[in-house]
């Protein structure tokens, strides 16, 4: 089961409350979750703002959990050390690159080929 560290809205409407939420990644955003790790509330300021178990925290990163991108920067915020995700190289970037390399050949052929052609017929006319 893929488990996702994520934000769950709670509050009323124009006042949005959100609990951080160990939950399955296929369960909705405000449906089931595994475990409540904490709150945040965007309206406090300080420590205040944020409040993280950090001890459950750090067991579900151990266990294989993924943060999402909004929930990184308010850990971080708590002095949490967060491993970065690699990222995949797609192979449609790779086959541009490729392509640009080759072009870049012919082109550099191309080139000394029309360099190389004015200099012998420089010598020609002038005999």
């Amino acid at each position: 089961m893929a488990t996702k560290i994520r934000l769950r809205r709670t509050g009323t409407t124009n006042l949005a409350l959100y609990r951080i939420v160990v939950a399955d990644a296929r369960s909705p955003r405000d449906g089931r979750f595994i475990e409540n790790l904490g709150h945040y509330d965007p309206r406090k300021e300080g420590k205040e703002k944020v409040v993280v178990n950090l001890e459950r925290l750090k067991y579900w990163l151990s266990v294989g959990a993924q943060m999402t991108d909004s929930v990184i920067p308010l850990v971080k915020a708590q002095g949490v050390e967060i491993p970065v995700k690699k990222k995949r190289k797609s192979a449609s970037k790779k086959v541009q690159v490729t392509q640009t390399k080759t072009n870049e050949v012919e082109t550099d052929t191309v080139k000394a080929e029309t360099d190389a052609a004015p200099a012998e017929e420089t010598p020609a006319a002038t005999e």
